[in-house]
């Protein structure tokens, strides 16, 4: 019994591998990933700041923080472009699907505790990453707890299959949605990325005074997140 769930796993992955379209969709994220780090690994590698978002936005200040760390910004963007290089050759796709994951999961934890707006793509690239890595479990099972010693160094007979998997599309397509929606109801207020888009948001607040102090708090004063939160929060009281 404790061998019947890998073996399971095994044939599920099989099919899924031999399919045409789930490895033209592995393809396909593989290039979308290293599109989303080349530029920014370039800008941080010449040393320049890496977003227009003002000084005093909650994300700002990190990034004019890291644009002063040294050689560990120029560590990072180098990081950021070897990892997107490494997905673009597929021998060594999966070392970049693996050196990409520590990235970008950090990228998305940042853009949620500061109510970025990139919090959607982020989560999206993150999904991505993780799929690329699914993809190659053929290879990432050896060092899996649940991997069977039986199956070590063996190479499954593959079919190749060109029928469409409406099931897998349809999940990514409902995933996709999801992440959109749930994002839009995650905060019920965001800086933005500018004070204007921060402003115009308090239109559709339930609170439009409170939410015009909180972009000024952001933004005129310059104080921390979770300060102009704190004084957010009082005004519902």
């Amino acid at each position: 019994m404790p061998m019947a769930r890998p073996a399971a796993l095994d044939h599920l992955y099989d099919e899924c591998k031999g399919n045409r379209w789930l490895h033209s969709f592995a393809v396909v994220c593989r290039v979308a990933l290293a599109l989303g780090f080349i530029p920014s690994g370039i800008v941080k590698i010449m040393g320049e700041r890496f977003t227009a978002l003002p000084s005093n936005h909650p994300l700002g200040h990190y990034f004019d923080a890291l644009h002063l760390t040294g050689f560990y910004y120029t560590f990072i963007g180098v990081s950021q472009l070897t990892a997107a290089l490494l997905l673009l050759i597929p021998r060594t796709a999966l070392l970049g699907a693996i050196l990409y994951l520590p990235i970008i999961l950090n990228i998305c934890v940042l853009t949620y505790a500061t109510r970025f707006e990139g919090t959607r793509i982020a989560t999206l690239m993150l999904l991505a990453n993780l799929y690329l890595l699914c993809w190659d479990y053929g290879r990432l099972k050896y060092i899996l707890p649940f991997a069977s010693s039986r199956n070590l160094g063996t190479t499954p007979n593959q079919k190749i299959c060109r029928k469409f998997p409406w099931g897998f599309f349809m999940c990514a397509a409902a995933v996709v949605v999801s992440v959109i929606v749930i994002n839009n109801f995650v905060y019920d207020i965001r800086p933005g990325n500018s004070q204007l888009e921060c402003t115009n948001g308090c239109a559709n607040n339930a609170r439009p005074g409170d939410c015009e102090r909180f972009c000024g708090c952001i933004y005129n004063e310059g104080n921390p997140l979770e300060k102009c939160l704190e004084e957010y929060e009082r005004g519902k009281k």
